[in-house]
């Protein structure tokens, strides 16, 4: 059974995720050593020990997850449970929080400080999944099927919008819509959804007008503006982006070499954490950046694939979701380093420097790799005679895991 077990993980997805950690925290030590003797003295290698302490917790949170039955999200306690524990950590961040590029998003536990709306991600994924899971006999009934969960989503955006943070807020928002896209609605519930969203837009406008001030800051029509004329604002919010430009440029195909980046030199901001792909596109040139993306593209692509072959509408959902959450924070990073969008402070996937960004991303993977390997498990061994893991027996979960579903 064991060994059935093993033989159906995908390693081909651990092994990407293990290499991009990995060349992230390589990057991490060249990109971040003249910011760190900057800050703290003589230690340059501040930054890299820091990560790797994280890629090690990240790294056993992934082997965990790899591990646990991802059918027991869908046990009431735990799902209860943790949507409980990510509202209370939203709603503490405006108490006991701490301010980070404007947005009061942080909250030091002593030994490590969290970023809440990043675990909210997962989270979101994990609840959606596991109801819409359970309502797939009345699935296109808005008011007992679809309404419930929406609210839900829509109170766990609010207090991130709240921070504020749009950026964060969106991306919830969007991987939530994306959940639902694929759990089960038909085309023309999900189309009356997207007239219920435009419909409920139009009647807030009034709302959204009063409150523009809070909405459309200075600081942040000024990204706009240094987005579309970055030359422009060169001295001031274009800044970032026309370094980040710089250091794209003078990589060219094969890079300046590890370790001889300029921008690093005090020109391009945090060098190791939002544009640490313009670090990797300077030194390393297209290869470089072609590494980091072919890498970030399997994980996405092997995990819709995953989504797609899964019978069970909940693991469709988790991998669905989780490859979607990596696609579009990496779409909005190097979107963001290129010009291509607006800069919003989104780390690159499994790159850039970040304790709760690397964690929450490691446990997503492991619960992407334990859905893969149920369905790797269900095409090779499939029979009802086996009595455990991953077998059609899993409803029996009371008497394999301790668990009643």
């Amino acid at each position: 059974m064991i060994k059935k077990i093993a033989k159906s993980y995908d390693y081909s997805l651990i092994a990407v995720y293990v290499f991009l950690c990995l060349f992230g925290l390589v990057m991490i030590y060249s990109a971040s050593m003249v910011m760190a003797v900057e800050r703290f003295g003589w230690d340059s290698d501040h930054f890299y020990k820091r990560q790797m302490i994280n890629i090690i917790i990240g790294f056993i949170a992934f082997t965990v997850a790899a591990w646990f039955p991802y059918k027991a999200f869908q046990v009431g306690k735990i799902i209860k449970s943790l949507m409980i524990v990510i509202i209370g950590l939203l709603l503490a961040v405006h108490v006991v929080g701490y301010e980070v590029n404007n947005a009061k998003s942080w909250i030091n536990l002593g030994f490590m400080p969290i970023q809440p709306s990043e675990f909210a991600k997962l989270a979101v994924i994990i609840y959606l999944g596991s109801v819409y899971s359970k309502k797939q006999a009345y699935i296109d009934d808005f008011n007992k099927g679809l309404a419930p969960p929406l609210l839900f989503l829509g109170f766990i955006c609010f207090l991130v919008f709240l921070e504020p943070d749009f950026g964060t807020a969106a991306i919830i928002f969007a991987i939530g819509a994306i959940v639902i896209s694929c759990s089960g609605i038909s085309f023309k519930t999900f189309f009356k959804l997207a007239g219920l969203g435009v419909g409920l837009l139009i009647v807030l406008s009034p709302v959204i007008y009063l409150a523009r001030g809070f909405i459309f800051t200075k600081e942040r029509l000024s990204r706009i503006e240094a987005y579309l004329s970055p030359f422009k604002y060169a001295q001031g919010e274009g800044y970032h982006l026309v370094n980040s430009y710089l250091a794209i440029g003078s990589g060219g195909v094969k890079g300046l070499g590890l370790g001889q980046s300029v921008q690093k030199l005090g020109y391009l901001p945090e060098p190791q954490t939002d544009f640490i792909m313009a670090i990797i596109a300077e030194e390393l040139g297209v290869f470089g950046v072609s590494f980091v993306i072919l890498g970030l593209s399997y994980i996405v692509l092997r995990g819709i694939y995953t989504g797609v072959k899964c019978q069970d509408p909940f693991g469709t959902m988790l991998a669905i979701g989780i490859s979607c959450m990596i696609g579009i924070q990496a779409f909005i990073n190097l979107g963001g380093v290129s010009g291509l969008i607006p800069i919003t402070g989104v780390p690159l996937p499994f790159i850039s420097y970040g304790g709760s960004s690397l964690l929450v991303l490691s446990l997503s993977m492991g619960v992407l790799v334990n859905v893969s390997m149920f369905v790797k498990y269900e095409e090779k061994y499939k029979t009802k005679k086996e009595n455990g893991y991953p077998s059609e027996n899993m409803d029996n979960s009371k008497k394999i895991y301790g668990v009643k579903m």
